[in-house]
């Protein structure tokens, strides 16, 4: 276990080393924030890829799969994979060709400074739940794989991402996602051909039971239910900040759009891995109490020493990439979108300071969650869908039609937030997130409505 420990432990300060060598001081906000638009295609991938592809893409994918079948593979790796592809079709080179800082500007400019705050408000707290949940995990790898107490590797993790966050911005992070997906998917790979080398392709596909191949579960949901299950992962996350950061990153328009798409089939070729593993898991290691310990069991069995340490690693990397956007997303929204203009102007250096002070404030509120939390699941859960019924909304109905202004936008982004929450934790309804959104269209659709007829009649009386 202390090999273990030394060899992940070399990997992960390796990848900090690399992240400080790639960053210089930042120039300006836009150097800092978006490394200067000036991603390439392959950076632009990955670093799209490995904002998503985080510790429950690989863990509690498999987990899930375990316990339900192929009928728990949903989000993962369908829908997140579909919600990059989207964005990438639909939504990347409008939101690029803009040329914003941040998503938030999009609802300055469209709706008014007040609606960007409120988007901002409801945005941040779900990347710090996002990076907290992925700290959270990397704490309970790193005690899995040796005697290190989980707090002392939560708060090892937080400073860590943190201190690499800060110094390099977006640039370090983009050279260190593209590392770190790579690591992930080699990792992934040799615990693939390892487990299928010993028992043979075809004999591990033959002992999958039928029940465990069906798409709906067994016992069954209902039509909403099923569409609640794809509108969570794809609603919630096509429009999130973390990605949308890297995509207005790129040097064009036709980079951004590369980016998202190629990231999308990335995490759809490497997802097929967890669920792969996940069918196949019962069969191979039965009986286990908690179903995300699947994939490191199966890497305790098959690997050897230098392997597993390789395999820890990669699934480091997945955390450590995921954790780094949402910071940096959530620090680039609270500096760019709230301090600067209360501040109005500032010089570069005072922007890029901002900017760095924010995402040492959020690191530290995310390592509190992380110590504090029930549990990843229930971290991720609440990062996914709080506020982001009503930011799909507004987001896309303001970016491709003139429908609607501030009033409207600030009555979807409350009702779907609340409706959501109420819905979810005051109530047994299965379904709260397409309310969530239905109540956020219906209620920006009214406002509008009302608000042109007001116009119209103003207009008549003069």
């Amino acid at each position: 276990m202390n090999t273990i420990l030394v060899g992940v432990t070399f990997y992960i300060l390796a990848q900090f080393v690399i992240g400080l060598l790639v960053s210089h001081k930042a120039g300006d906000e836009s150097d800092f924030l978006l490394a200067g638009r000036s991603l390439g295609p392959i950076l632009g991938t990955f670093t799209v890829f490995a904002t998503w592809y985080g510790a429950e893409s690989v863990i509690g994918a498999a987990g899930l799969i375990y316990s339900d079948g192929f009928a728990g593979a949903t989000g993962d790796p369908f829908g997140y994979a579909f919600c990059l592809i989207l964005l990438g079709l639909v939504f990347a080179i409008p939101l690029w060709r803009r040329q914003y800082t941040t998503f938030g500007d999009f609802f300055r400019e469209r709706y008014s400074s007040g609606v960007e705050k409120l988007f901002v408000l409801l945005v941040v707290p779900s990347s710090v739940f996002w990076a907290a949940a992925q700290v959270r995990a990397f704490g309970h790898i790193i005690s899995v794989i040796s005697s290190v107490n989980v707090e002392l590797a939560i708060l090892g993790a937080a400073v860590l991402i943190t201190v690499y966050t800060v110094v390099g911005g977006m640039r370090a992070t983009a050279v260190t996602d593209l590392i770190q997906g790579l690591a992930l998917m080699l990792g992934l790979v040799i615990l693939f051909w390892v487990v299928i080398a010993s028992h043979g392709l075809g004999n591990l596909l033959q002992e999958i039971p039928a029940e465990r191949i069906q798409l709906i579960p067994a016992g069954g949901l209902s039509f909403w239910e099923i569409v609640e299950e794809w509108a969570l992962p794809i609603c919630g996350a096509t429009l999130a900040a973390e990605v949308i950061s890297r995509i207005l990153a790129t040097r064009s328009a036709a980079t951004a759009r590369i980016s998202a798409v190629g990231g999308g089939f990335l995490y759809l070729l490497f997802g097929f891995i967890p669920v792969f593993l996940g069918l196949v898991g019962p069969q191979l290691v039965p009986g286990l109490d908690s179903p995300e310990e699947i994939i490191p069991a199966l890497a305790g069995t098959y690997l050897s020493t230098f392997f597993y340490i390789l395999f820890a690693g990669a699934l480091v990397s997945a955390i450590l990439s995921t954790v780094d956007s949402a910071l940096l997303a959530a620090g680039s929204l609270l500096s760019h979108n709230i301090v600067i203009p209360l501040r109005k102007g500032g010089s570069d250096t005072e922007k890029v300071m901002f900017a760095r002070m924010a995402v040492v404030i959020l690191g530290i509120i995310a390592w509190y969650l992380a110590m504090h939390a029930g549990g990843v699941y229930e971290l991720i859960e609440t990062a996914v869908a709080f506020g982001s019924a009503g930011v799909f909304v507004v987001g896309t109905i303001g970016l491709f039609t003139r429908i609607g202004d501030k009033y409207s936008a600030y009555a979807a982004l409350i009702t779907g937030s609340l409706t959501w929450f109420v819905l979810e934790y005051y109530t047994d309804v299965t379904t709260p997130y397409i309310l969530a959104l239905a109540g956020a269209v219906l209620l920006y659709m009214m406002v509008a409505l009302l608000r042109y007829k007001n116009w119209r009649s103003v207009g008549r009386a003069s």
